[in-house]
């Protein structure tokens, strides 16, 4: 296997340059989880691994609780399966939870104060099924909770993490919470052992290939706990040394396809980049800096061949959207065509005429 071929071999195995899959909770489930603190850009990111939904239809899975929102790998914004929330959290949670202690203490929280709020939280939703965040905050101040600075948005991630809310659907605008227990309730899951063998083997089949480093970047598990993970689903993975670096992938993994011209729209903080330490395959560092910025935002790009030739935004005017490409090289008029295909496919998701 060539080097080239890695960035390839990831558009197939992400789902991106075609799929089996229908609805947006196989979509999710495939990918273990999408990164969704940019929410409009998670939902493309969906949108466009399984052509012809909606944005609808993915705020109907999410109404319909098939999918979740919540904060899991590295303690960053993800929609998850709703059939994997549980195991999931009960393996990463706890080392995202030390992680934040020092943060706890700065922001004086300590154990107390969350074991309270837990309580008024679980208190409040399970009289009023869903709340927005500013009317969570205000039944925490008439408990006598100090909500002021970065306090509320800690108190709600950690009971995040505790199993106890997660995201509902949206109430205008803003976004609301929920009982977990009401959203998914519980059932028999996943010892830890075997939790940690199922992440590890569904991120190399939907990632690779991909190195050992990059799925401890992508889920924030210590690098024993990534290695463990690994050992027990290597018999179901391929190994390939590739320019002198260890590359796992699935064993079903098909031939990497003849060249194409087709573009691909990519949403920001796709997980085409962001699941990966070495994103060198998929993208020539010298135009990293135009994709990815220091503040870790991540650009929504153009892909030709599993190379990113490009940054793009929508620009939303009503009911129209137009799309201004930012190029990195020179492209044919075939790929240039490709793209303006992959426009009407992004117009043609959010709902909107393309100009």
């Amino acid at each position: 296997m060539k080097f080239s071929d890695i960035a390839k071999l990831r558009l197939i195995n992400q789902q991106i340059s075609g799929t089996k899959y229908k609805k947006p909770a196989e979509i999710v489930e495939w990918l273990v989880g999408i990164q969704a603190q940019a929410y409009s850009s998670a939902k493309w990111a969906i949108g466009s691994r399984l052509p012809g939904i909606t944005d609808k239809d993915v705020e109907q899975s999410i109404t319909d609780k098939k999918i979740i929102r919540t904060w899991l790998m590295r303690g960053t914004l993800h929609i998850v399966a709703a059939k994997d929330i549980r195991w999931m959290l009960s393996l990463l949670a706890p080392r995202i939870i030390a992680g934040t202690a020092l943060r706890n203490r700065q922001l004086e929280l300590d154990e107390a104060t969350f074991s309270r709020s837990n309580a008024v939280i679980t208190k409040v939703l399970e009289k009023e099924t869903q709340l927005t965040r500013s009317e969570i905050g205000i039944a925490l101040m008439k408990a006598g909770i100090n909500i002021s600075g970065q306090r509320l948005y800690h108190i709600l991630h950690r009971t995040s993490l505790e199993q106890i809310i997660c995201f509902g659907s949206k109430q205008g605008s803003e976004f609301t919470f929920a009982l977990l227990d009401e959203c998914v309730p519980q059932k028999k899951s996943f010892n830890r052992d075997e939790a940690l063998s199922e992440i590890t083997l569904r991120y190399f089949k939907s990632r690779g290939p991909a190195a050992l480093q990059d799925f401890t970047a992508w889920s924030g598990l210590s690098l024993t706990d990534a290695r463990a993970g690994l050992e027990t689903a290597k018999h179901n993975l391929i190994m390939e040394k590739i320019a002198g670096k260890i590359y796992w992938l699935p064993e079903d993994t098909p031939a990497v396809k003849s060249k194409s011209p087709t573009a691909y729209l990519l949403a920001g903080f796709d997980e085409y980049l962001i699941a990966y330490r070495d994103r060198s395959a998929c993208i020539d560092p010298y135009y990293g800096k135009k994709v990815v910025y220091r503040n870790g935002i991540f650009n929504p790009t153009v892909v030709i061949e599993g190379q990113v030739v490009g940054a793009w935004k929508p620009i939303v005017k009503k009911d129209k959207v137009s799309i201004q490409a930012d190029l990195f090289t020179q492209l044919s008029k075939s790929q240039i065509n490709s793209i303006n295909s992959a426009a009407e496919a992004y117009a043609k998701f959010t709902g909107k005429t393309l100009l």
